[in-house]
């Protein structure tokens, strides 16, 4: 499974490099990251409505593809801030055996 997020990281630092007229993710970061923090905005709320829209329906296929666009946008934001989706799989590793109440009480919020 993280291998595609591998790939995925490795495309998205090449097109860092590429002209903005001939790469979307080059475009996004040509135009900073306000304009990427948007694009999540957007996808986000596009996810959560095809999770409600899909919530009484057999079809899951819109969420399915909203939520791979919200995932897509956020490798590209953390791309343009040096990160990359290992630090977050290594986040999500280190919570294991935890409680979700512990995380949250460990983080004082």
């Amino acid at each position: 499974m993280s291998d595609t997020l591998s790939q995925l990281a490795a495309v998205l630092e090449q097109r860092k490099q590429a002209s903005a007229d001939t790469s979307y993710v080059a475009s996004l970061h040509a135009k900073g990251l306000n304009k990427i923090l948007e694009k999540v905005g957007e996808e986000c709320t596009e996810t959560l409505l095809a999770a409600k829209d899909c919530q009484h329906s057999e079809d899951k296929s819109d969420l399915i593809y909203e939520t791979a666009d919200l995932w897509f946008h956020s490798l590209v934001m953390l791309s343009h801030l040096g990160l990359g989706p290992d630090d977050i799989l290594n986040e999500l590793a280190r919570r294991f055996d935890l409680s979700g109440l512990e995380e949250k009480a460990s983080r004082g919020k």
